[in-house]
């Protein structure tokens, strides 16, 4: 299949939400792994599964290539199915009231706690430190997606060493010798770059990246799927990093050299990036570098018709996303070859006059990753890049 470059033609919760009965479905994302986890984990989520601060843990029921999950802490939810609460579909994953009712439930220790809350403080509490101590005495190793590196902290570190388990800072950076700086070698990755932005945070960028990797993988294209942040490295990306954690300065060089990397190791016939924020929400400076060290020649927009303001931000309204697109293709030179919908307090119904409306305006496809087909985000992508696939599907 060539990997000769070409512009594109001119022609959830996601994972912060729950899906409002009913839903038609047309034919089911398909987030299984290539193959089966190996080592077992429950998610520690109290007070936020199913919620945007739950993300972490939303999108590892939904998908996990690394772990097995066993179960959710959250006492709010206690007994309830967690794909139930999520989709609407049952998947064996049971949420429990406590620690030790979780490892009750699985009938031993499980190898790993993560820790699936995303504040946006980044920082444990008093009682969720203790409750991680608690979790390393009981002999369970740690996944700490925080940017409070667990390691760093003597307690943390005694605990660990008592215990012979390990903590894994899921959003440290490499040393600082060995941060890149952008080349510019990007232009020798060939193959076509599709990053997936939205008009906000916490709005499922990550999880329609993670339908069409699969999609497009089962359509026989060797999709390779960059992380961003840390729920996706937890879930299991290969290639990818925690980019809200790395200084400004080597943000755009250590995006590029993870593509590169992906690119030389893979041959991939298409590379995703994981988008992070919103390019036009000031809090956030990801999806700038993003742009820059991805240099994209496709981007999918992902945005929530019903979601009144940014998240977190009660006083700032969501944008439009016409003005996102404008945005986007002036900061870079890109094309925006698709909108999908996060379809938080909407209906199937809304759903479809919102797709609808969104072809009609902005002129480019639309689809939700959730609610409808898979085949249809493959066509999006086809439609732009004909050279990857062959021709779209019917």
């Amino acid at each position: 299949m060539s990997k000769t470059q070409q512009s594109p033609s001119a022609s959830i919760i996601f994972d912060t939400f729950t899906i409002p009965p009913p839903v038609i479905q047309t034919a089911k994302p398909n987030f299984a792994p290539s193959k089966s986890p190996s080592e077992t984990a429950i998610i520690y989520c109290e007070g936020n599964f199913g919620g945007i601060d739950g993300k972490t843990a939303n999108g590892l029921v939904r998908h996990s290539e690394k772990y097995e999950i066993l179960s959710i802490i959250d006492s709010e939810q206690v007994g309830q199915d967690a794909g139930e609460v999520l989709d609407g579909e049952p998947n064996g994953i049971l949420i429990c009231r406590d620690l030790d009712e979780a490892i009750a439930d699985a009938g031993r220790v499980p190898d790993y706690f993560i820790f699936g809350i995303a504040p946006a403080s980044g920082m444990l509490s008093p009682a969720e430190r203790e409750l991680l101590l608690s979790a390393i005495a009981q002999g369970m190793n740690i996944v700490n997606g925080l940017h409070e590196f667990l390691n760093d902290d003597p307690e943390f570190a005694a605990a660990c060493s008592e215990s012979g388990v390990i903590i894994r800072d899921v959003r440290r950076p490499r040393d600082k010798k060995d941060l890149r700086v952008f080349s510019g070698k990007i232009t020798e990755v060939t193959c076509p770059r599709i990053a997936v932005l939205g008009t906000d945070c916490a709005i499922g960028k990550r999880t329609t990246a993670t339908v069409l990797a699969s999609a497009l993988k089962e359509r026989g294209i060797n999709a390779v799927l960059i992380g961003t942040g840390q729920t996706g490295l937890i879930q299991g990306a290969r290639y990818g990093l925690a980019l809200d954690a790395v200084p400004s300065q080597f943000c755009a060089g250590e995006l590029e050299g993870s593509i590169i990397e992906a690119f030389e190791n893979e041959d991939p016939d298409v590379i995703l990036i994981e988008g992070q924020g919103s390019l036009s929400h000031p809090a956030y400076s990801t999806s700038s570098f993003i742009l820059r060290g991805s240099c994209p020649q496709g981007v999918i927009l992902q945005h929530a018709p019903k979601r009144q303001n940014r998240c977190d931000f009660e006083g700032m309204l969501m944008p439009d996303p016409s003005s996102e697109i404008d945005l986007i293709e002036t900061f870079a030179k890109t094309k925006v070859i698709g909108l999908t919908i996060n379809h938080e307090n909407m209906t199937d119904a809304e759903v479809s006059t919102a797709i609808t409306r969104y072809e009609e305006e902005l002129e480019i496809p639309s689809t939700d990753a959730l609610t409808r087909s898979p085949k249809r985000l493959v066509e999006m992508v086809l439609s732009a890049f004909p050279q990857i696939g062959g021709a779209v599907l019917t």
